[in-house]
């Protein structure tokens, strides 16, 4: 068998996975289903335990993801009504530790310096906070779920189909914002979206083309040196 593989392959695929991030302000202009529908054939690829493909999604445009997002912003602006809905799993630990509560703060301290939101901006941050519920004004919403039955390794596994939406996405010049922020309203986006008693919800994601005159898409987040989380030994 002859390796068609070139430098040029290499390139488009670390250009597509380096060039991914969190895009926080995105243009109306819409994306065409044949294009999310491609995105999605390609990410089926990921791979899986016994070829589980335990992912399920539902994408919204149009009136069905302004509905959600009018849905869920009228409690997140109600107190009482917020203080009804809590997270179905958690995402992150209970007890932040270094390294990780430093890059925490840093990624928000971040945000927020660029939007001028001060530490105690409460209202300015509750403003931020809430456009995630608005898909940072993307024209798609996507909506992802799991089969509750399903255990820790369909969980990775659906982290790799995720990620490779993201990269599929990037390849064709559009961005994305994964979002735990919607794990909050599970109840509220399963019942809008009609999705089983069986399943739940795992995360939402924006998609779309990049505001690049956005404050917000200024952000450029730190990674370490490889040097930093890898050992090699011979």
């Amino acid at each position: 068998m002859t390796d068609t593989h070139t430098s040029q392959d290499t390139a488009a695929v670390d250009a597509a996975i380096t060039a991914r991030r969190s895009v926080r302000a995105f243009l109306p202009t819409s994306v065409p289903r044949e294009v999310i529908e491609q995105i999605l054939k390609v990410a089926s690829r990921a791979p899986s335990g016994t070829n589980t493909q335990p992912w399920h999604v539902t994408v919204l445009t149009g009136q069905a993801k302004t509905a959600l997002s009018a849905k869920i912003q009228a409690v997140f602006d109600d107190p009482q009504a917020l203080a009804q809905h809590t997270e179905e799993y958690a995402y992150y630990p209970t007890d932040w530790r270094s390294p990780f509560l430093e890059r925490r703060r840093k990624v928000g301290w971040d945000l927020y310096g660029l939007l001028g939101i001060g530490k105690t901006d409460k209202a300015g941050m509750h403003r931020q906070h809430g456009r995630n519920y608005h898909f940072f004004d993307a024209p798609v919403g996507l909506i992802f779920s799991i089969d509750r039955g399903l255990r820790q390794g369909s969980w990775l596994d659906f982290g790799m189909f995720l990620q490779s939406v993201m990269v599929a996405a990037r390849a064709r010049g559009l961005d994305t914002c994964p979002q735990a922020a919607f794990m909050r309203f599970h109840r509220i986006i399963m019942e809008h979206i009609g999705a089983p008693a069986d399943q739940m919800l795992v995360c939402g994601m924006s998609l779309g083309h990049a505001d690049t005159a956005a404050t917000a898409n200024q952000l450029v987040t730190e990674r370490e040196p490889v040097s930093g989380f890898a050992r090699f030994m011979d």
